[in-house]
């Protein structure tokens, strides 16, 4: 994000969803955001709308009381610095205006109300901040409350914008009234959601997407459920299998009060089944076999819209250089070791297999923050340094993202610790190799100049890195050649052979 005079210092995003309501306050520094306080709560507002489409009263009192929770973090803010929004429940109520004179009275902040279209892009700004970055197509699904939302984008841009009249509340109340739960209500359930979906899954199918990724709470509570029960995979969060297995198990208990299921809140077991039944028919409709969870949402993505960030300006950036300078980062040497870093990887990418772009912005942010431990203590600062990316949070960066860093920054210098690696990533061996290249851009720039700073050149073999000085040069730098002649003993303990000369 470009540096805004006009921001406010602290911001807050409140969603007034169907199912649930959110608030998100962050404190932005220049260009920084820094996230301060995260609230939710269940409000079932969508429960509460009439067959004549009106809020009765006791969904609309739970809702203000929940605002009124909110009101203490957000009414001593300045306007314009607070930017509230209402979803599917209160597109439909007749009388939401009701709703919104009354939740402004508390809030002390306009009430906006939002298309699905327009939900569906926020939604997918708050999701794509949150994933790696890619060029492939995504395909972003967010069951709500009372709509849910489809988008299909590419790297921060969204390409296509649906919103469909399903949702885990609104389906609730219309096929699993009372607490039974049986084979013919989730059948109705399930073919009322592929009927909806046949407005436009001719239109998604069409346009074609290579990751399936879901958002919002009941995909997060299937997914929840299906790592419970062993049916994830490294590739996803949520598989065919782990759908058929969950429905099953719902069907086979038959009562909500009996759906004690390891990774579902209380509070989410009534509105999982019908939650289910639409993810079920949105895999069959179109035809996904796997869907990985975001945590980013339309809460994240209206922060993001606020601020103005809704350009292709990735926010990972920002939270390096953030490290950098809350850490005393010093930026000529990370420089200096991040330019000869990648220049290093541009010799051995193919015969490693670090072609991939993640592999290139992996080790780049590495290089530039591996010494931000150096601001807690000396003494084995790459430790505090690998424990600060991996705890703290980091904007834009998912968990793996943050422990795949940790690990390159982890084993920046004396022991690379095999086990972590192989314990934490399948591509464990590439992130070794990562490690290697930026010790190697480490150990060149031990002086922290680039004065006197040769031309060399790196050749890769499986498990084997020779590096190539010009005629006689290590033997005018001896302290250059000592460093790595004990680097060679450390890359022998992994298995790799390092030949310098």
């Amino acid at each position: 994000m470009v540096a805004n005079k006009n921001i406010h210092s602290v911001v807050a995003t409140i969603d007034l969803g169907s199912n649930s309501f959110h608030m998100l306050l962050a404190r932005v520094d220049d260009d920084k955001i820094r996230v301060l306080e995260q609230l939710g709560e269940k409000v079932q507002l969508a429960a509460g709308i009439t067959d004549n489409l009106q809020l009765d009263d006791q969904a609309m009192e739970r809702g203000y009381n929940c605002l009124k929770r909110f009101a203490q973090f957000v009414n001593d803010m300045p306007l314009g610095s607070v930017r509230v929004v209402g979803t599917n429940a209160l597109r439909e109520a007749r009388n939401r205006k009701v709703f919104i004179k009354h939740a402004e009275e508390i809030l002390k902040h306009p009430v906006e109300i939002i298309s699905g279209r327009e939900e569906a892009r926020l939604i997918y700004l708050g999701v794509s901040h949150t994933l790696r970055s890619s060029k492939d197509k995504r395909l972003v699904v967010d069951i709500g409350g009372g709509s849910t939302e489809f988008i299909i984008g590419q790297g921060f841009e969204p390409k296509l914008l649906e919103s469909q009249q399903m949702g885990c509340v609104s389906y609730n109340k219309r096929f699993f009234v009372g607490e039974k739960l049986t084979a013919s209500r989730y059948a109705q359930a399930y073919t009322a959601a592929r009927l909806e979906l046949m407005a436009i899954e001719q239109s998604l199918q069409k346009m074609g997407w290579q990751e399936a990724v879901g958002s919002s709470g009941t995909i997060k509570a299937i997914a929840n459920a299906c790592k419970s029960a062993g049916y994830s995979s490294s590739e996803a969060d949520i598989t065919r299998e782990g759908i058929t297995w969950l429905k099953q198990k719902i069907l086979k208990l038959g009562d909500i009060e009996k759906l004690n299921i390891e990774g579902i809140k209380n509070d989410r077991r009534v509105i999982l089944p019908p939650g289910l039944a639409i993810l079920e028919a949105i895999f069959d409709a179109l035809d996904i076999d796997k869907m990985t969870y975001s945590e980013g949402a339309l809460r994240e993505g209206v922060l993001y819209d606020q601020l103005g960030r809704y350009t292709h300006e990735d926010v990972r950036e920002r939270t390096m250089t953030y490290l950098q300078e809350r850490y005393r980062v010093d930026i000529e040497q990370a420089t200096r070791v991040s330019e000869k870093a990648l220049e290093a990887l541009g010799q051995v990418a193919e015969a490693w297999g670090l072609e991939d772009e993640w592999y290139i912005e992996l080790l780049e942010w590495a290089a530039k923050v591996h010494e931000i431990g150096l601001d807690i203590a000396h003494y084995q600062y790459h430790k505090h340094s690998a424990y600060l990316l991996e705890y703290s949070e980091l904007l834009g960066f998912s968990k793996q993202e943050q422990q795949e860093l940790a690990l390159l920054v982890r084993g920046h210098r004396r022991n690379i610790p095999r086990d972590k690696f192989e314990e934490a990533a399948e591509n464990s061996e590439q992130l070794i190799r990562l490690c290697i290249l930026l010790r190697f851009a480490i150990l060149f720039h031990h002086i922290r100049s680039n004065q006197n700073k040769p031309t060399v050149k790196l050749v890769a073999k499986s498990k084997k890195l020779e590096i190539r000085f010009p005629e006689n040069w290590l033997e005018e730098n001896p302290l250059t050649r000592a460093d790595f002649v004990q680097e060679a003993s450390w890359l022998k303990r992994i298995g790799y052979e390092l030949n310098v000369s």
